[in-house]
């Protein structure tokens, strides 16, 4: 959360969610690793393609994403949360606004498609080249036109895709992140009881109009077969960092657009006729007479605001 805090820029974020269609089980359960990795990278490339795409930045975005393989019932249910700055970066190194800023980032219904093509594009490609395990649920996928007439039918529906609106500040994003990342299939908050065998616990009801707790029994096995559904395989990253946001250029490209931000508020505010002043020190509080000079400015959260280093005069023993 501290690194996460440290690379946000003053813009507003956006929260876009991927999913993946119930009817991918049981394929989905016997190719963990090959499903999630795909979401990954048809979400990511799909976010990057529409970021490129000047009718609505034309640059590249910065963004994460956090896979989640469950529902409240623990049955599967696959999706990718992502945040996104809301802007690009230009060929120039500037800061390109969103079209539609506050309303939204990009169309949702263009990013379905374009989501399910790359994601369909990579399935059926891992199906030809003998990667893809086909469990005797789905015994007649181990057909070739049995595995067409599937993928026929999950491209005849739309996949969910959505974009909530912005976030309202920086300290919401964070708390965001504290929530989503270290969360598992169900927390010990939930589970109700557990005798003679059975499990019982709520979960959120979104089948109506308006959300509802509920309770739920399972048999003790039922219970832990649907949890260990959502045990990550060896070595998978559940969060994934892209454009320039990727790990190794977040730090430099964060600092970079900070700084052309500024400037540019600067510009904009000279422009207005804003002559900023310098802050005038403050008053000493012992001897009433002393200036007191800030070198160092920083928020809540340590990070720095103001000043670069600490001067040669600076004496921590004395303050």
């Amino acid at each position: 959360m501290r690194k996460r805090l440290g690379e946000l820029l003053p813009v507003g974020y956006y929260h876009i969610v991927f999913t993946l269609p119930h009817r991918m089980f049981p394929v989905s359960l016997y190719n963990q690793a090959l499903i999630y990795e795909l979401l990954f990278k048809s979400a990511s490339a799909t976010l990057l393609e529409f970021g490129r795409d000047k009718r609505w930045l034309g640059g590249e975005v910065g963004f994460w994403g956090i896979l989640h393989s469950w529902g409240q019932k623990l049955w599967q249910h696959i999706h990718g949360h992502f945040v996104i700055a809301g802007g690009a970066v230009g060929e120039d190194g500037r800061w390109i606004e969103p079209r539609y800023r506050g309303k939204f980032l990009f169309p949702v219904g263009a990013l379905s498609k374009v989501y399910r093509g790359k994601f369909i594009e990579g399935l059926k490609k891992a199906y030809y080249a003998g990667d893809l395990i086909i469990p005797d649920e789905a015994a007649e996928l181990r057909r070739e036109e049995g595995f067409e007439n599937w993928i026929n039918a999950l491209v005849s529906k739309d996949w969910v895709v959505y974009c909530k609106p912005p976030f309202g500040n920086a300290e919401a994003v964070v708390n965001y992140i504290g929530r989503y990342t270290q969360r598992v299939a169900i927390s010990n908050g939930r589970i109700i009881s557990t005798e003679e065998g059975e499990i019982r616990f709520s979960y959120k009801d979104y089948s109506k109009d308006r959300i509802a707790w509920r309770e739920m029994a399972l048999k003790a096995e039922e219970f832990i077969k649907r949890f260990l559904w959502h045990i990550l395989p060896d070595g998978f990253h559940k969060i994934r960092y892209y454009g320039f946001l990727a790990n190794g250029r977040a730090k430099a490209m964060v600092k970079k657009i900070a700084q052309g931000l500024s400037t540019e508020k600067a510009r904009e505010l000279r422009s207005e006729g804003y002559v900023p002043e310098e802050p005038e020190g403050l008053l000493c509080p012992v001897c009433r007479k002393g200036i007191m000079v800030a070198f160092l400015i920083v928020d809540r959260w340590g990070r720095k605001i103001r000043g670069d280093c600490v001067p040669d005069y600076w004496a921590p023993e004395t303050g």
